[in-house]
């Protein structure tokens, strides 16, 4: 399992080498992810900036606590808020730069298809499946942020808990919906894609890991984005390669 993880990481590295071979294709894709970090900034920043009024909002119960005890529950509580937003903030970046990078992403998929060999015929979906998949993507992602953060009031551990939560998940959702454009292509059902991930969570899990800690880090999802769909795209691939779709599973298409 830890290998397969650690494949998975690789996998975001293995993105990066698009960068030495197609340059300016990948140049093209930081703009619609520096105009979806703009427009998320105007409300996420506040927001951190006023953590501990949000904090204190959220917990008037702890207003008679000893004051030690009540700066460090606030303190967890302010952490846990911040992860929650975050964990959002990366599921909704990622909805916003894929719905509106529609055309620099589909070339930067179509040329890593074209890499690879035996690329599909089809091409992955156009404006309104990117919408429509990035609408679904921003509302799970909402659903995760409320799963971190009310697991973050759990006693003791729900301020180291939380966060974890919100990156495995988080990461496990941003894995499945970028890989998404090379199954569309292929005109693979929803059993065909459950096969896939169920053929290789681990190495899902270690992709979408390490995407979105990267994301985490101050301009990070600017920098990362195109090769974040580059290497789903090879994922992917790894994925039907790891495990091949029969017959009987994948229809008749």
């Amino acid at each position: 399992m830890i290998s397969e993880f650690s494949a998975g990481v690789r996998t975001l590295f293995r993105g990066f080498g698009l960068w030495r071979t197609r340059p300016g294709l990948m140049a093209l894709g930081l703009v619609p992810a520096i105009i979806a970090v703009i427009v998320l900034a105007v409300a996420l920043v506040p927001l951190l900036f006023n953590l501990p009024t949000v904090s204190t909002w959220l917990t008037p119960f702890a207003d008679g606590w000893d004051e030690l005890w009540l700066t460090l529950f606030r303190t967890a509580v302010s952490v846990v808020v911040a992860v929650a937003a975050l964990a959002a903030a990366s599921a909704i970046f990622s909805a916003l730069t894929l719905t509106i990078g529609d055309p620099f992403y589909q070339r930067i998929w179509h040329a890593v298809e074209i890499d690879l060999g035996d690329a599909p015929p089809a091409d992955g979906g156009g404006f309104w499946s990117a919408l429509g998949e990035g609408l679904r993507l921003a509302l799970l992602g909402i659903l995760v942020a409320v799963i971190v953060l009310l697991v973050g009031f759990i006693p003791f551990v729900g301020s180291v808990l939380g966060p974890v939560l919100g990156v495995v998940l988080t990461g496990r959702l941003l894995a499945r919906e970028l890989s998404g454009r090379a199954f569309e292509a292929r005109e693979l059902s929803p059993v065909d894609r459950a096969s896939l991930f169920a053929g290789s969570r681990a190495r899902v899990l270690g992709f979408g890991v390490a995407t979105q800690l990267c994301f985490l880090v101050p301009g990070g999802a600017v920098a990362v984005m195109p090769a974040a769909v580059a290497a789903s795209t090879m994922l992917a691939r790894d994925m039907m390669a790891r495990t091949p779709l029969t017959t009987a599973q994948s229809g008749d298409r």
